[in-house]
């Protein structure tokens, strides 16, 4: 029986799968978005965001704690400098995952995993998407619009006799 043990471990053993993840955290952490399967996205995901809560407080005891993990000083700074002020007013949910199909060779399903707030083509989307949607403007432009076809077949019903 499988109880407790949810942890999906990618085929390997736990130093490798620890150095794994390891690397794809500060491979995400420097460059924003990275380009993998979804199995080893949705591992990453688990492990990444945690180490992002930590960084929203910045002192020395979470510096160390997220050290530990990644092992890498530059993208700790990084990490608490750049990425904890535009994460700070979120209380969760700080990757996205996007599938974009399966891979030639052996047929593997991969995604883009990146961070929420860095993407701003989807920011810009969301923003125009919540300012376009009113009740009242539709109804004023089908309002408008019907006057304008009741003068078009006004104009058309004399030139028609």
């Amino acid at each position: 029986m499988r109880h407790n043990k949810k942890f999906n471990h990618l085929g390997r053993t736990k130093a490798h799968r620890d150095a794994l993840l390891s690397n794809m955290a500060c491979s995400l952490i420097k460059s924003k978005r990275i380009f993998t399967t979804t199995a080893k996205a949705k591992a990453l995901r688990i492990y990444v965001e945690p180490l992002i809560n930590c960084s929203k407080e910045d002192t020395t005891n979470s510096r160390r704690l997220v050290f530990s993990h990644l092992q890498d000083k530059y993208v700790v700074t990084e990490l608490f400098q750049n990425v904890a002020q535009k994460v700070a007013n979120r209380p969760g949910g700080y990757t996205r995952i996007i599938k974009t199909g399966y891979r030639l060779g052996d047929n593997a399903q991969m995604c883009f995993i990146e961070l929420v707030d860095y993407n701003d083509n989807m920011l810009k989307e969301t923003a125009e998407a919540k300012s376009t949607k009113t009740r009242r403007s539709s109804r004023k432009k089908s309002a408008a619009n019907a006057t304008v076809v009741e003068e078009v077949k006004q104009a058309e019903a004399p030139a028609a006799e």
